[in-house]
């Protein structure tokens, strides 16, 4: 019967409400829909979340678990799934076989996630033929995905619940349908998206945490799925962002990191001329002690926001900007919207305006039809940039991108090639960027404890150092003498 449902919803072409045994409703997800963009106005919700007090009661003595895949966005919708099952009673537990609920909150950037949530549901599987109470869910991303959520309904029936990026507020009512009926419960919606504020959230840290200040891109790169997983590009308004970060600051929160799918674009839907560069500058006169953001579009950065980094202590010299190629002709291949000589120049000027910059990049190899020329441009690139390090991956092709429909002749061996060659390079230069830190004093903001039992912090510049220490240093933003140098990562003593 489910599925029967999935195929009348393709056969209509929209996504709607069907009718579940005559009650329930279930909303599936349609690509189509996911991409439409319209100049309807965003509608910012503040009362939306709600936990009757039935509600309130319902995860007494149960205890949850959940497991997050992908980008910064999704470890923050973590924070406020958390949050909503502890309004509900639930109590988490970092041991899965102690769990009576598990949700797997998804990414769908790449394929290699795509497997591990799979692979991964396979082991909740058999430890619900122990315990046949547990209720399971995925959420994120590639609850998105119309193949996804298919294939849960053809070969996952034994799961509980499915829901999307665009109602995380209505998990109490999703969870208490999957608790009631026992029935799988699909709640995704196709669509622009809205802004709800006041959601509540736990946050995994007491030092450093994550504030949205937009969601959704419009950018529909041509090898992307978040266009269709996450909506529309909708800036929250900085009263509320301005308000959050007064809030953190008030709790004794070291740092911020502005989070957005395209931060640089922040503002441009809303009224008026504010934009990134107001933001970063209202935030900083907040007097936060360390603001970062990601992730930048390099069309939309401009010169403004360089002045602005350049002009605030706390606004750290640390910029991601993905090249994803250095060949003009793949970049338009990919619909990025600018040049190597355009983002060269940008380069040169983050550079020049901010002379301590650390600045971190995303690369694809093999995208379809990359040739050698091709790949030795986006090599002479990374040459010109020496970045401190980068994420490199290999082309991954995600149902309903126009990407994916694009012949790929690269055999798997050469692509495995370049990116070795790559990672070469990066490495390099990731090693040469640190070696200018030995014997530094460095500013280091202390998290907790390391995997080795040091304490271990970043510093302004994003660099992991690892540092023997005593624990009252936790929480601190204090000065650390760089005593050893590794590719990724630093060795330091404090200093006082």
């Amino acid at each position: 019967m489910k599925i029967l449902k999935y195929i009348w919803l393709k056969f209509f072409n929209t996504y709607g409400i069907i009718s579940n045994n005559g009650s329930d409703t279930v909303n599936l997800p349609n690509i189509l829909e996911a991409k439409k963009r319209t100049n309807k106005e965003i509608e910012i919700k503040t009362n939306e979340y709600i936990i009757n007090n039935n509600l309130k009661h319902l995860g007494d003595n149960y205890c949850y678990y959940i497991k997050t895949y992908g980008c910064q966005m999704n470890v923050h919708d973590s924070e406020n799934i958390k949050a909503i099952l502890e309004d509900m009673g639930f109590t988490e537990t970092d041991v899965l076989e102690e769990a009576d609920l598990i949700l797997l909150n998804t990414c769908s950037i790449r394929e290699n996630a795509h497997n591990k949530v799979f692979g991964f549901l396979g082991r909740i599987k058999h430890l619900k033929e122990t315990k046949p109470h547990i209720i399971t869910g995925l959420c994120g991303c590639m609850a998105q995905e119309e193949s996804v959520v298919k294939e849960i309904m053809e070969r996952y029936k034994w799961m509980d619940l499915v829901f999307g990026t665009h109602n995380i507020h209505r998990l109490p009512n999703i969870l208490e349908r999957a608790m009631a009926t026992r029935e799988l419960e699909i709640e995704v919606f196709s669509k622009e998206g809205d802004i709800f504020e006041n959601i509540p959230v736990k946050r995994d840290s007491k030092y450093k945490a994550w504030v949205n200040i937009m969601y959704g891109c419009d950018k529909f790169c041509t090898y992307c799925i978040v266009p269709y997983t996450r909506g529309k590009q909708r800036s929250r308004k900085p009263e509320f962002i301005l308000d959050e970060v007064n809030d953190l600051i008030s709790q004794g929160y070291q740092e911020v990191t502005l989070l957005g799918q395209n931060v640089n674009a922040y503002g441009k839907d809303l009224p008026g001329n504010y934009r990134m560069g107001d933001l970063l500058r209202d935030v900083a006169e907040t007097g936060i002690r360390r603001i970062r953001f990601m992730t930048s579009h390099p069309w939309d950065f401009d010169d403004e926001m360089i002045d602005i980094i350049s002009k605030y202590d706390n606004i750290m010299p640390y910029v991601h900007l993905p090249l994803q190629s250095g060949s003009n002709r793949i970049l338009k291949l990919m619909g990025r919207r600018y040049t190597k000589e355009s983002y060269l120049n940008l380069v040169q000027k983050l550079k020049k305006k901010i002379p301590s910059l650390a600045l971190t990049t995303d690369i694809i190899v093999g995208f379809p039809g990359e040739t050698d020329k091709d790949f030795e441009d986006t090599l002479e690139v990374v040459k010109k940039c020496q970045y401190d390090s980068a994420f490199t991956f290999i082309f991954s092709p995600r149902v309903g991108t126009p990407a994916a429909r694009m012949k790929d002749d690269i055999s798997l061996e050469e692509k495995n090639k370049r990116l070795y060659k790559l990672n070469e390079l990066v490495n390099k230069y990731a090693n040469k960027n640190n070696q200018k830190y030995l014997d530094k004093i460095v500013p280091v903001l202390i998290e907790g404890k390391g995997e080795k039992g040091n304490l271990m912090g970043y510093t302004d510049t994003m660099k992991l150092v690892n540092i023997d220490g005593d624990d009252s240093n936790i929480g601190f933003i204090v000065p650390v003498k760089i005593t050893s140098i590794k590719t990724w990562s630093l060795d330091g003593k404090i200093i006082f």
